[in-house]
């Protein structure tokens, strides 16, 4: 009966140890390699179209990034006047229309590697994976939250 006792004890301090651990970090590298291969898996796609068409989305993503990373810089500090808060607006549209100019030109050129019908899966794919990464990131951050 004590080896029993022993035993629960031992393995509930081991799950409270589990469970205070902190998350893993965010890791970039590892993101991509699970979008790319959702995306892959979701599209169909051969390993031929894959490594033929990965070079150039991540290309289209890192001149994305380049543009979120303008809009972040712009959203820190709320400009204090009226028409500094209206230039902000209007610089905020323009770098969205830049997004969707950047989305519009990489599509095309994703027609020269993929058939139509995989470049609407991809785009699928990639919405899918987004969403449901953001859902767990959510979950995870609501449950982190709820520990502190």
């Amino acid at each position: 009966m004590k080896r029993l006792v022993v035993c629960c004890i031992m393995t509930l301090a081991v799950l409270a140890v589990v469970a205070h651990e902190p998350q893993q970090k965010f890791s970039p590298e590892k993101f991509q390699a699970e979008l790319e291969q959702f995306i892959t898996t979701e599209a169909g796609l051969s390993q031929e179209e894959a490594a033929r068409f990965f070079p150039v989305y991540r290309e289209m993503q890192q001149k994305q990034r380049a543009v979120y990373d303008q809009m972040k810089d712009m959203g820190k500090v709320k400009p204090q006047q009226e028409s500094a808060c209206k230039k902000a607006v209007e610089k905020r549209d323009e770098l969205e229309l830049q997004l969707k100019k950047i989305q519009q030109t990489y599509h095309t050129k994703f027609f020269s590697i993929l058939s139509a019908s995989k470049v609407y899966d991809v785009i699928k794919a990639e919405d899918r994976f987004h969403r449901r990464a953001f859902k767990n990131w959510g979950k995870g951050h609501q449950h982190n939250k709820g520990q502190h």
